[in-house]
Formats: structure tokens, sequence, C-alpha cells
């Protein structure tokens, strides 16, 4: 008998629950309701909330907008995006995630206060998360990827260090000891862990769960750098996990032979997009036993 398990801890995370039922409550009243970007990293659930009515657009499209309502979703924007709002008379759904809230104003309130201070945010580069963070220092602020991208710092001025919140909390330690080591005695380096412990703590989770099963699918969205982050955890304990986006994308084979098959996901994967893929296994496994 297979097992074929999915993991109860994996879906989304609450910021992005609460964008998604503010677009589902606000699409019920029957008005038109843009999302300036694709409200979660995941072509299906964008899908889904598309056939309910949800218009995605883009920053182009949404300055050009006028008296319309829109849905600004967990990712946060930059002050920018308010102005043109109240510009053209636009509605605001504010959905930032209050995560996400609290580091913009920290990184806003610290930039106002900046005196020849380098503010860095550890975070992927074009990420709508750090586009907003970077957006409440005017642009000034130094987004690092990796830790090898440290190097480019002036070390003899005062460092102010951010992250991303759903970046790697190794990676953000490693880049922290780096410049610990490296930084003049008398240059100041302050440095905040502002990851999500929501998304840190899956980690350890996901970690076993990858662990205990032969075959693993861990499904996501191609764009979700959450899902390509905790993806990678689970390539660390399971050499045989693999990243799809629907069930449509289940190589079959690799379901022959396994005795215990795993199903987890991003922050940004659906609960119901899991089961679809739970369900496809066990109706493979159970046409192969007649």
């Amino acid at each position: 008998m297979v097992k074929v398990e999915t993991d109860k801890e994996s879906g989304f995370c609450f910021g992005v629950v609460t964008a998604i039922r503010k677009a589902e409550e606000e699409l019920s009243k029957g008005e038109t309701l843009y999302c300036l970007g694709d409200i979660v990293h995941n072509s299906r659930e964008v899908e889904r909330l598309k056939e309910m009515g949800l218009i995605t657009i883009n920053h182009e499209e949404f300055a050009q907008l006028h008296n319309a309502k829109v849905l600004l979703r967990a990712h946060g924007e930059p002050p920018k995006t308010y102005k043109t709002a109240i510009k053209n008379n636009i509605e605001i759904i504010d959905a930032t995630c209050p995560v996400v809230l609290r580091l913009q104003k920290r990184i806003k309130q610290e930039y106002v206060d900046c005196n020849e201070k380098q503010i860095v945010i550890y975070g992927l580069k074009g990420h709508a998360e750090v586009l907003g963070l970077v957006g409440q220092t005017n642009g000034k602020a130094i987004v690092v990827e990796k830790p090898e991208e440290i190097k480019k710092l002036d070390l003899s001025k005062t460092i102010y260090l951010y992250s991303q919140t759903t970046k790697s909390l190794d990676g953000f330690e490693e880049i922290v000891e780096y410049i610990k080591k490296n930084i003049p005695a008398d240059t100041a380096f302050n440095y905040y862990d502002t990851i999500c412990r929501q998304v840190a703590n899956r980690m350890p989770n996901l970690r076993d769960f990858a662990a205990s099963h032969d075959l693993v699918f861990f499904v996501s969205g191609k764009k979700s750098s959450n899902g390509k982050m905790l993806f990678s955890e689970c390539l660390k304990v399971n050499t045989n996990s693999h990243l799809i986006d629907n069930a449509d994308e289940i190589d079959t084979t690799l379901i022959d032979g396994a005795k215990s098959i795993g199903i987890c996901g991003a922050t940004s994967t659906p609960k119901w997009l899991m089961e679809q893929v739970e369900i496809a296994i066990k109706s493979y496994i159970s046409e192969k036993q007649f």
C-alpha cells in the first residue's frame, strides 16, 4: 500500500490569506476590482480569482487608471503608488501584510534619520516586496541577493541591515557574520532579523516532512521566490524532490516503486491545488492496481 500524504503545514501564509479574502469580499459586491500585480505568485490561484472578476494590472496601467478600486497585495508598495492613487482618485484596498508594513515603516524611519548610513536589504532584486522596501528610501537602499555581494558595500560607513520577510534565515546570518568579521571596529553595524517567523518556522517542519518520504512533489508557482527557497530545503534532505506547478506536471514514472509520497508547497500555494495533486496521484495508483 502506497502512502500519500499532504503536508498540513504547507499553504498560504496569513498575509496571503488576508489579501485573497479581501479580494473575494470586494468581488462579491459585484463591483470592478483591479489588483496591482499578481495577487499571489501562483498562476492557478490568479486564474481562479480572474474567473471571479479580478483584473490584474501592472504599474504602467495603474498610472493611467482613474476613479477605480485597486487592491494592493500582501507584498506591499512604495510611497509613489499611494501618491498616484490620490492623484487619480483611486480607492485603495490595502492588503499589505502587517509584517511587511512594519518593516517598511522601520526602513523609512531609518532613512529619514539617515546621515552617511548604508541601508542594506537582503532580498531578491526586482521582487515586489523589495521594490516596496527600497521605495521607502527614495531608491537609495542597497539590495544584496547573495552573501558574496556584501563585498560591494563600503565597510567604512555605518550599515543598517534588514531582510526581505521571506528570505532564508541561514543566508541572513551568513551575511551578518561576514560583515562582523570585516567591518572596522570603529564603524557601526546594526542588523535586524526581519524574516517572517511563519515562513522561517516552516523550514524545520518541511525538512522533516521531505525526509520522511521516498518521493516528494513540491507544488509552487515558478515565480515564487519563497517557493524556490523552500523547495531547495526539500532537496537538501531528499534529492527525490520535484517542483511542479500543478497536477498536470506530475511525472507518473516517478510514482512507480515509491512506497511513501509527500506533497507540500510554498506560502503562495493554495491548499486546494495540493489537494488536486494528491487526488491525481491516488487516482494513478488506483488505476495501476487494476
